[in-house]
C-alpha cells in the first residue's frame, strides 16, 4: 500500500493533540510553546521531547499548575498567536532599561525567584530580552516622541564628549517650545563620530532631526540650536542656519558663566593651590580625616571640586573663606609627612592668600549660585536673562586690575554670542517692549516669537544625558555594543514619555 505524505499542518497538530493543547499550539506553519512563549522546532518528535525537558520549561509547568491552584485569575496568559510576543516580557524589559538595571540582572536566581514569586509569571533568560524586546522598547518609545513632537515647534542642543573607551560619542536633544508652561525634552540620538568638526555635528543634526521626522524634515518647525562656544560648534552653527531659517543658534550660557569662573581661577594661583593640596591631605587617609572630625566636628571636610563641573573650584574657594581659621589650626596640628600638607602650610602663613579669599568671595559669591538658576529646566527666558544681566552688573563693581581683566572676559564672552543678543530681543518683545528686530532671522514671523517665552538658553539637558550615559557604560559594562547602549539610552533618558 502507498505511504501519502502527511502535510505540515496535520503534522503539527497531532503534536499538539500528543503534547496538550495547554503546552503547544499551531497556527499551521509553526509549534508555539505556551509555557515558554517561544517557537519550537518540529521537524523530528525527539527535538520536541527535548524542549519539555529542559528546566525552563519544567520550571514554567510548575509555576503555571501553581497559578492555577491560586486563583483562575492569575493563570498564565495562554498565547493563541505564534508570532506576538510577551507583554509582561516588553513591560519588564522597558523597566530594567528605564531604571538603569542591567538586563542581566534577572540571571541572578535569588532576583529571578523573587520575581517569579511576586509577578507568577515565568521570568525569560536575559538574552530573550536583549534579542527580541530591547529594539522594540527603542522603537516604541522614538515613535512615541514623534507622536508628541510631530506639529510643535522645537529646540534642538547637541554635543559631543570621549568616552571611557576613547570614542567621540555625540548627543542630540530636542525639547518643545510650547505657549503655557516649559515643553517637554527627549534624547533622541546617541552617535560615534569618526572625528569632530563642523561638518560631522551639521550631518549628525540633519540625521536626528530624520529620526522624528522620518517623512520630511519640518524645518520651519526648529526655532532654536543650544550648543557651547566650541569653534567648529559655532561654524557647523552658522551651516546649519542655511537650510533652517528661522533657527537661532545660541551657544550656553551656563558655560559662558563657567568660563568667566575658571577666569577668576587663574588670576588667583595660591587659591588654586590651596584648594588642590588641600584635597589631596584628606583623600584616602582616614587618620587624618579622624583629627579633622576631632577638632571641627560640625565642618565637612574639604570639598573636592571637578574643574569641568560648574562653579565648583568657586565653591570650594567660599569653603575656605568661611572655615580658614579652623583649616589653618588642623594643618598645623598634623605630622608634616606629605608634600602637599608643607606646600599648605606655606600658603596659609601667607597673608596674600586671605586677601585672596576674601576679594573671591565678596565681588564673586552669587556666581554659582546663577549657574544653578540657569541649569533649571523650568526657567523662562526673561528670568534667566535677568539672571544673566544681574551677575554680570555684580561683576562689574569688583574693583582692581583683577576684577578689569574678569570683567573683560565677561563682556567678550557675551560680544561673541550673537544669539543671546538676540534673544535678550526676543524677551523684550514678549514683555511689550519696542525695539528693533535687526538681527533676528527674516522668515521669523508674529507668531514664531510667543514660542520663546520659555526657551532655555543652556545646552545643559545635553550635558545630563551624558552624565546618563557614563553611568550606563560603567567599568563591568564595557563589553555593551554600541548599538545596545544607544537603545537603552534612549529609554532610559525618555521615561517622561513612557
Amino acid at each position: 500500500m502507498p505511504k501519502y505524505k502527511v502535510s505540515n499542518n496535520t503534522r503539527l497538530n497531532s503534536f499538539v493533540n500528543h503534547f496538550g493543547k495547554d503546552v503547544f499550539s499551531s497556527d499551521g506553519a509553526v509549534l508555539f510553546c505556551k509555557i515558554c512563549e517561544v517557537k519550537v522546532a518540529a521537524d523530528k518528535k525527539f527535538t520536541i521531547e527535548q524542549h519539555i525537558s529542559r528546566k525552563k520549561h519544567v520550571n514554567g509547568v510548575e509555576l503555571k499548575n501553581k497559578n492555577q491552584e491560586l486563583s483562575t485569575s492569575k493563570t498564565q496568559r495562554l498565547i493563541t498567536e505564534p508570532s506576538k510576543k510577551s507583554s509582561f516580557n516588553y513591560d519588564l524589559c522597558q523597566a530594567l532599561l528605564a531604571a538603569n538595571i542591567p538586563l542581566q540582572k534577572l540571571q541572578n536566581e535569588t532576583f529571578k525567584q523573587f520575581l517569579e514569586k511576586y509577578t507568577n509569571k515565568l521570568i525569560p533568560d536575559e538574552s530573550t530580552l536583549r534579542k527580541s524586546y530591547v529594539f522594540q522598547c527603542y522603537q516604541e518609545t522614538i515613535d512615541k516622541i514623534r507622536s508628541y513632537v510631530e506639529n510643535k515647534k522645537i529646540w534642538v542642543t547637541l554635543d559631543e564628549t570621549t568616552d571611557a573607551e576613547g570614542r567621540y560619542v555625540a548627543n542630540v536633544v530636542v525639547g518643545t517650545l510650547e505657549l503655557n508652561g516649559p515643553g517637554k525634552h527627549f534624547l533622541i540620538n546617541t552617535e560615534v563620530l569618526e572625528k569632530v568638526n563642523h561638518s560631522t555635528i551639521s550631518k549628525l543634526f540633519d540625521r536626528s532631526l530624520q529620526t522624528i521626522w522620518p517623512n520630511g524634515i519640518k524645518h520651519d518647525h526648529v526655532l532654536l540650536l543650544l550648543s557651547d562656544a566650541a569653534p567648529y560648534m559655532v561654524k557647523a552653527g552658522r551651516a546649519i542656519k542655511v537650510f533652517y531659517s528661522k533657527m537661532e543658534h545660541v551657544t550656553c550660557l551656563a558655560h559662558a558663566l563657567h568660563r568667566v569662573a575658571e577666569e577668576i581661577r587663574k588670576n588667583f594661583p595660591k587659591v588654586d593651590q590651596l584648594i588642590s593640596n588641600c584635597k589631596k591631605i584628606f583623600l584616602k587617609a582616614p587618620s587624618r580625616v579622624q583629627i579633622f572630625k576631632e577638632i571641627a566636628p560640625n565642618i565637612p571636610l574639604p570639598p573636592q571640586p571637578v574643574l569641568t563641573r560648574w562653579g565648583t573650584w568657586l565653591t570650594a574657594a567660599f569653603y575656605y573663606c568661611e572655615h580658614f581659621g579652623t583649616i589653618k589650626n588642623i594643618i598645623m596640628k598634623l605630622e608634616n609627612d606629605a608634600t602637599s600638607i608643607e606646600k599648605v602650610i606655606d600658603l596659609i602663613t601667607d597673608s596674600e592668600l586671605e586677601l585672596n579669599l576674601i576679594y573671591i568671595k565678596s565681588n564673586f559669591g552669587s556666581l554659582p549660585n546663577s549657574i544653578t538658576k540657569l541649569e533649571s529646566s523650568k526657567i523662562c527666558l526673561a528670568d534667566a536673562i535677568l539672571v544673566v544681566e544681574e551677575e554680570k552688573n555684580k561683576i562689574h563693581q569688583a574693583r582692581n586690575i583683577v576684577g578689569r581683566e574678569i570683567q573683560n572676559k565677561f563682556n567678550n564672552v557675551l560680544e561673541k554670542n550673537s544669539g543671546y543678543k538676540n534673544m535678550q530681543i526676543i524677551s523684550k518683545m514678549l514683555e511689550g517692549e519696542e525695539v528693533t528686530t535687526e538681527g533676528l532671522p527674516e522668515d521669523f514671523n508674529i507668531d514664531d516669537i510667543t514660542f520663546f517665552k520659555y526657551a532655555p538658553i543652556t545646552s545643559v539637558e545635553v550635558e545630563r544625558s551624558f552624565s546618563s550615559y557614563k553611568t550606563l557604560l560603567s567599568d563591568n559594562r564595557r563589553s555593551f555594543l554600541f548599538e545596545n547602549i544607544k537603545h537603552s539610552l534612549i529609554v532610559q533618558c525618555n521615561t517622561c514619555i513612557v
